[in-house]
């Protein structure tokens, strides 16, 4: 199993989450600065609005953003260069794909079946070393992200951090971080793979884990319109 992650690594999301928060500061009148958000895409949604919105307020501005989310974001979301090729890599070595991405679960399985990412299973509602569950539990020997938080995701699995330097992050600062490789765009992805052949997890599958992520799992992405359990 190779896990991916979702935003500014197989989708460009950035316009869509940007005209989200666009409309939140049209209708609350607070001001958001949109290209800023845009540009450090990656930690829970509940972490970027509290830049914006006191803690009082948080909890309608997040159920707000999440009922405009399917609408506005979902459509304008588009595929990142080479991610779709990267997909087919691993299914030609006869590997699997998941997705394990921050975005809450209904709108990480909304994103990739709108793109049509033939992706086996996606995982939603995890951020940083607690992706490390989902990854665990379908024995993920490699976990692909661009922000330091996935590299911390990997470790937790026990399995191969390999960062994109495509969305907030330089390739040398992912590098210093500690993922233990970088490529400038996932294009590259297939020739990595090619030298660096499907193998097991450093930590295997546990039976634990899978109790504890397995409600908000899709598998086998096929139909649409599958919600946040």
């Amino acid at each position: 199993m190779v896990g991916f992650d979702l935003d500014m690594t197989l989708a460009d999301t950035r316009a869509g989450i940007g005209a989200v928060y666009a409309r939140l500061a049209a209708e609350t009148g607070v001001f958001i600065d949109v290209e800023l958000v845009t540009s450090r895409l990656g930690p829970p949604l509940e972490v970027e609005l509290a830049n914006w919105f006191p803690a009082g307020e948080l909890d309608a501005m997040v159920a707000r953003y999440r009922e405009l989310y399917p609408g506005i974001a979902v459509p304008a979301s588009v595929t990142m260069p080479g991610a779709r090729d990267a997909i087919e890599a691993v299914r030609a070595r006869g590997g699997r794909t998941m997705v394990v991405s921050a975005k809450n679960h209904r709108d990480t399985v909304a994103t990739v079946e709108f793109l049509g990412l033939p992706v086996d299973v996606v995982r939603g509602g995890l951020w940083a070393a607690r992706k490390g569950i989902a990854l665990r539990e379908h024995g993920a020997w490699l976990y692909v992200g661009d922000h330091p938080g996935d590299v911390d995701a990997a470790r937790a699995a026990g399995a191969v951090g390999l960062a994109v330097a495509t969305g907030g992050y330089s390739a040398e600062v992912l590098r210093d971080y500690g993922a233990d490789a970088v490529l400038s765009e996932l294009t590259a992805f297939p020739s990595w793979l090619r030298d660096n052949p499907i193998r097991s997890p450093r930590i295997p599958p546990s039976a634990a884990t899978a109790t504890a992520s397995s409600a908000n799992t899709t598998t086998r992405i096929t139909r649409p319109n599958v919600i946040d359990q």
